[in-house]
């Protein structure tokens, strides 16, 4: 297992530096405006590490292309710094904090200590570094932090952009043994024909700490006999939650990550996110949800096109390079489940046009087998698929065709439900016919026909409900040829793949099937072990995308995921209908009780409480249903 780094207290992550270790990591956080990534750390002589990027989603660049963000990336060695003595002062790092924020603790050689706070604006272009310096108490000093208005400049689509770093300092400080001074320094950007904004770091401070508290504290509260796991499912809902901006057409959830803003995807938003903001009740996520779902609208015609892989630039222009990765599927089963879960008819009602046209696309791709046929999948050629059917679209297709049909029923659409459900029950056929295999003596499922190596997504149909391989998919996901420290390898290693890449999308999604599946008990320990990984070692303190590729990036919606394998996983939380939803009540090996609360969905709010003996359920705080834990399904009306 690798190096504990962190640890953990009263739901903030803590790194106490120990001399003579270095580390370097770094942290996202966003704003409607603005995305933060700071980089962290202590470097070889015990020095701090500190650069940062700040991007600005609304800038666009020229071309306006998927990546085509305003960033102002400021390196280590273009850092304000404070002077004592004609010297630049040099830190050394006594402690870092994430609680939403990043802080920095440290130490200097002048009889100085400094404490920074890292955290985006809420609502405007701005990027906040708010500096609290002390004067040891045996020292008086003298300082200052050279009056710098740097500005850089930048030509885009909307005309010439700024960045500025400002500050409030006093042109020099001057401390007594035991004071404290505090000032900000802000990373901002702007059209040039805008005026600088006003600044108050202390009311941007309060304001961020309201939205992590929103987000974390106000909807789907874990609480088991397990600090990491509730801490883990914390931070996620904090991910997941702030990757939100505010665009010329509406507000966008986005993946983040150096790379992907003011856009959304048929994978990263309709599939992963959706689903999971509509049981959160946060206005925000749910209306960036609504308007992802209706962006694809205005591609579904009569001539049934593939939709766009995604809508980019603010919701001005596409993408489509990867050709059809099965969106039409993904955009099936995510929708539909977050209309369930929401339970608002009108909005229901508002995007079952665009569920149905999905529906009736993927009929139009089965093929003679019975399957359904796409380029690729979201790994976009990453890894090989036969460019005609994959275990991925067809799964997703399955599983979106349940879950219409049931949104269906209860928008009073009885035909199109029946429909729906005999589709699906064709293609669950199909999917055992056409992918069922044997590999390495298990009983699983092929990635595309003529593969005969392992592949993360095996996990896919158990997910979707599809038990006819139970046994054996979990004995392969957990097997040598698939498992690792890091989670599940996307592709064994065989002929078609040399590399260790992990995605941890499949492997959440993996997690989840086997608490589905009824495998709980046998998947709580690789699910602790990997909280731990990911919560207080080497890369914290999300669920990441890929390595690697893209180095471990803490894209926004594989916590969205995270969360998801919790509340369906874990629970089995699933919806019924607009007015109704079942769960599981099951408590993992080693924990006496679980407990979820604050949970948004079907139109009320619920708290689930489980013991090894019975379970209640509570609607706005009043107990309606109470019973046996017997790990059977219960249905809540």
């Amino acid at each position: 297992m690798t190096k504990q780094i962190w640890s953990l207290k009263n739901n903030a992550l803590y790194w106490q530096v120990e001399k003579g270790f270095c580390h370097r990591d770094d942290i996202e956080m966003s704003g409607l405006y603005a995305d933060y990534i700071v980089y962290y750390g202590v470097k070889e002589d015990g020095t701090l590490y500190l650069s940062q990027r700040c991007y600005f989603p609304t800038l666009r660049t020229i071309p306006n292309n998927t990546h085509g963000t305003f960033c102002f990336a400021l390196e280590e060695s273009e850092r304000p710094v404070f002077i004592r003595d004609g010297e630049v002062i040099k830190e050394y790092p006594v402690s870092f904090v994430l609680d939403g924020t990043l802080k920095v603790n440290t130490k200097t050689e002048k009889g100085i200590c400094i404490s920074r706070c890292f955290f985006p604006a809420t609502d405007s272009k701005c990027c906040y570094e708010r500096v609290t310096v002390t004067a040891e108490k045996e020292t008086e000093i003298s300082l200052s932090l050279p009056q710098r208005h740097i500005h850089t400049y930048g030509r885009g689509t909307k005309g010439v952009y700024v960045c500025e770093i400002t500050n409030t300092a006093a042109k020099s400080i001057y401390l007594d043994a035991g004071d404290s001074y505090t000032l900000d320094i802000i990373y901002s950007a702007r059209k040039v024909s805008e005026a600088l904004p006003l600044f108050n770091g202390r009311s941007e401070y309060e304001r961020r700490m309201q939205r992590v508290k929103a987000l974390c504290d106000d909807a789907l509260v874990l609480e088991t006999d397990c600090p990491e796991l509730d801490a883990m499912t914390r931070f996620a809902k904090l991910r997941a939650g702030e990757s939100i901006f505010e665009t010329a057409t509406g507000k966008y959830h986005s993946p983040g990550g150096h790379a992907y803003y003011a856009a959304t995807w048929c994978n990263d938003e309709a599939e992963y996110a959706g689903p999971h903001f509509a049981m959160t009740g946060d206005r925000t996520a749910i209306d960036a949800s609504i308007n992802a779902y209706r962006s694809y609208m205005p591609f579904m015609s009569d001539c049934y096109h593939k939709l766009p892989c995604s809508i980019i630039a603010e919701g001005l222009d596409i993408w489509e390079g990867a050709g059809d990765r099965g969106d039409a599927a993904m955009y099936l089963y995510g929708a539909s489940l977050f209309c369930l879960y929401l339970g608002d008819k009108r909005v229901a009602e508002s995007l079952y046009p665009a569920i149905k046209w999905c529906a009736e696309y993927c009929e139009r791709q089965k093929t003679p087998d019975g399957v359904i046929r796409s380029d690729s999948d979201e790994l976009e050629g990453r890894f090989p698929t036969d460019g005609y059917a994959n275990l991925s679209t067809s799964s997703l297709c399955c599983g979106g065709l349940k879950f219409a049909s049931r949104l269906a029923r209860f928008l009073g659409d009885e035909e199109t439900a029946e429909i729906f459900a005999a589709r699906a029950d064709s293609l669950e056929k199909a999917i055992e016919n056409y992918f069922g295999a044997t590999l390495h003596g298990f009983e699983t499922y092929r990635y595309s026909k003529g593969f005969d190596t392992l592949r993360a997504w095996i996990c896919l149909p158990l997910c979707m409900g599809i038990n006819t391989r139970v046994d054996g998919t979990l004995d392969a996901m957990l097997s040598q040829y698939l498992w690792t420290e890091e989670g599940m390898l996307t592709c064994e290693k065989g002929k078609e793949n040399t590399s260790d890449t992990i995605w941890d999308r499949s492997t959440l999604y993996g997690i989840k099937c086997a608490f589905l599946a009824g495998a709980g008990d046998r998947i709580i320990q690789p699910f602790l072990d990997y909280c731990h990984k990911r919560l207080l070692c080497d890369r914290v303190p999300y669920a990441v995308e890929a390595y690697p590729e893209g180095a471990k990036r803490h894209l926004s919606a594989e916590s969205a995921l995270f969360v998801r394998t919790v509340t369906e996983g874990m629970f089995g939380i699933m919806p019924e209908g607009l007015s109704s939803f079942s769960f599981t009540p099951y408590v993992p090996k080693g924990m006496e009780k679980v407990s979820l609360s604050k949970i948004r969905i079907c139109g009320g709010c619920y708290d689930i409480k489980v013991n090894r003996q019975d379970f209640a359920v509570y609607r706005n705080g009043k107990e309606i249903l109470t019973g046996k834990t017997e790990n059977k399904r219960v249905v809540v009306k």
